[in-house]
C-alpha cells in the first residue's frame, strides 16, 4: 500500500465519484481505477461499490478509510512542515459547537493564508459529530464544553475515541435573548422567570442530555424548541421571545445586533453551573501550523471578551 493509493482512496470518498476524483487529482480515470483495484487486492476487501450514480463506500471500506485517514493526515502535516509547495491543497478543518469566538478565531487564522492554496472547513455541528470528526481527523480541532454533570460521560467518550481535552476558559451560565425581551432589563434571570418563554436547544443527533450543547439542559423547561442552525435560532429567539442558555461570550458582528446576555440566577433546585469550554485533539497527534495558529487566535479572541463572564473559581 502506497501513500499515493491512500490519497486516491480518500479523494474518491470525498468526491463520491471516480470521474470527479480523477479530475481533482489531475489523472485519467483508468489510472485511478487501476490503483484502487491494486489497493483492494492488497488489503483483501472491497472498498468501493461502483454504481451508475457514482461510488458507494462499503462498510469494510468505511472502517479502512477511517484507519488510513489518520496516518495520512499525520504524513501531510509533516510534509507541510518540511517540504515546499505541493500539488494539492492543504486541508485544515475545525468542528465546533456554536461559539462565535471560534468563528472569529477561524476567520483571523484563515486570513493569514492564500485560500487558493488551502482547503478550509469550519463545521458547526452536533457534539457527537465533533468527537467523530476529530477522532477520524476529518477535523484537526474540535471545540466543545464539559461541566460537572456531563464530565464523566464526556471523558469516557474522549478515551474511547482517542482524544485529549484542553481547557480554554470557564464561564457561568447566562441567558441569551433579544434586547426587547420582557426580561431583558433584569439584572439576573431565574428559571421561574423563564417559565412562560420557549427555551431553544440545538438538536443533537443522539438525544442524550450529556451531549447537549446548552448548559443546564437537565433542568425542566415547560416550553422547548429544537433547531439545527444558528440563524434559525436567532430568528426564533427574536420572533417568539425565546431564549437559550450559554457561556455569555458573544460578538455583535457575528451573533447579530440586538441580542444580549443576562446572568442566570440559580436556585436550590436549578443551580448555576460552570462551563469548562475547551478543544479536543487526537491523542499523541502532531498539530499542524494552522492548528497552532487557530488556537493562538482563540486565545486572542477570548482575551477581548467581557471579563464578567469568566468564572475565577
Amino acid at each position: 500500500m502506497t501513500l499515493q493509493q491512500v490519497l486516491y482512496a480518500l479523494t474518491i470518498q470525498e468526491c463520491g465519484s471516480m470521474n470527479k476524483a480523477a479530475e481533482k487529482l489531475y489523472i485519467v480515470q483508468p489510472t485511478l481505477t487501476s490503483a484502487i483495484q491494486e489497493l483492494e487486492n492488497e488489503v483483501g476487501i472491497t472498498i468501493f461499490m461502483r454504481t451508475n450514480k457514482g461510488v458507494i463506500v462499503t462498510p469494510e471500506g468505511e472502517e479502512f478509510l477511517n484507519d488510513i485517514r489518520g496516518f495520512y493526515r499525520q504524513y501531510d502535516i509533516v510534509m507541510q512542515k518540511y517540504s515546499g509547495e505541493g500539488n494539492y491543497k492543504r486541508k485544515f478543518g475545525v468542528s465546533t459547537q456554536h461559539y462565535t469566538f471560534a468563528v472569529r478565531a477561524f476567520v483571523d487564522m484563515a486570513k493569514q493564508y492564500d485560500m487558493n492554496d488551502f482547503d478550509f472547513a469550519l463545521r458547526e455541528t452536533t457534539t457527537m459529530d465533533i468527537i467523530n470528526d476529530v477522532s477520524s481527523l476529518k477535523s484537526e480541532v474540535g471545540i466543545l464544553y464539559i461541566n460537572e454533570r456531563n464530565k464523566r460521560a464526556m471523558n469516557k467518550l474522549f478515551v474511547e475515541h482517542g482524544l485529549e481535552f484542553h481547557t480554554l476558559i470557564k464561564c457561568r451560565a447566562f441567558v441569551y435573548l433579544w434586547k426587547d425581551h420582557p426580561l431583558a432589563s433584569q439584572d439576573s434571570i431565574s428559571i421561574e422567570d423563564l417559565q412562560e418563554y420557549p427555551c431553544m436547544f440545538f438538536e443533537q443527533r443522539d438525544q442524550n442530555e450529556f451531549l447537549a450543547e446548552e448548559i443546564l439542559s437537565e433542568n425542566f423547561y415547560p416550553k422547548t424548541l429544537r433547531v439545527t442552525d444558528r440563524s434559525t435560532m436567532l430568528n426564533l429567539i427574536r420572533a417568539l421571545n425565546g431564549y437559550t442558555l450559554c457561556s455569555g461570550i458573544i460578538w455583535g458582528d457575528l451573533n447579530g445586533d440586538g441580542y444580549i446576555v443576562v446572568p442566570y440566577r440559580g436556585d436550590e433546585e436549578n443551580p448555576n453551573s460552570v462551563m469548562e469550554i475547551g478543544y479536543v485533539t487526537k491523542k499523541n497527534s502532531v498539530m499542524s501550523k494552522m492548528g497552532e495558529q487557530f488556537i493562538q487566535e482563540i486565545h486572542k479572541a477570548l482575551e477581548q471578551i467581557d471579563k464578567s463572564v469568566i468564572y475565577e473559581g
